[in-house]
C-alpha cells in the first residue's frame, strides 16, 4: 500500500469516526495536543486500524509515536514488512 493511500484512510477515519476537524489534520500535528486524541479515542483508533489495515496495534510499539506523521510511518512500516 502506498503512503498516500495510508494517509487518506487515516484522515478519513479521523474525520468520520473520531470527529476531528479536517483543518487540524496536518503531518506535524501532535496526536494529543493538536488533535485532542485521548485514551478512549485511541481505543477506537486501534479498532479502525485493524479494520482498515489488517493488523493490531501493540501499545509498546507506539512509544514515541506522538505526531500524525509518525503514526503514518508506523502504519506504513507494519503493512509493508
Amino acid at each position: 500500500m502506498k503512503r498516500q493511500e495510508i494517509e487518506e484512510k487515516v484522515k478519513d477515519f479521523l474525520i468520520e469516526e473520531i470527529e476531528i476537524d479536517e483543518d487540524l489534520i496536518k503531518n506535524e500535528a501532535s496526536l494529543q495536543k493538536d488533535l485532542g486524541i485521548d485514551s478512549l479515542d485511541f481505543v477506537d483508533i486501534v479498532v479502525l486500524v485493524e479494520r482498515n489495515f489488517g493488523f493490531k496495534i501493540k501499545p509498546e510499539e507506539m512509544a514515541g509515536v506522538d505526531t500524525l506523521e509518525k503514526f503514518y510511518d508506523y502504519i506504513e512500516k507494519k503493512i509493508n514488512n
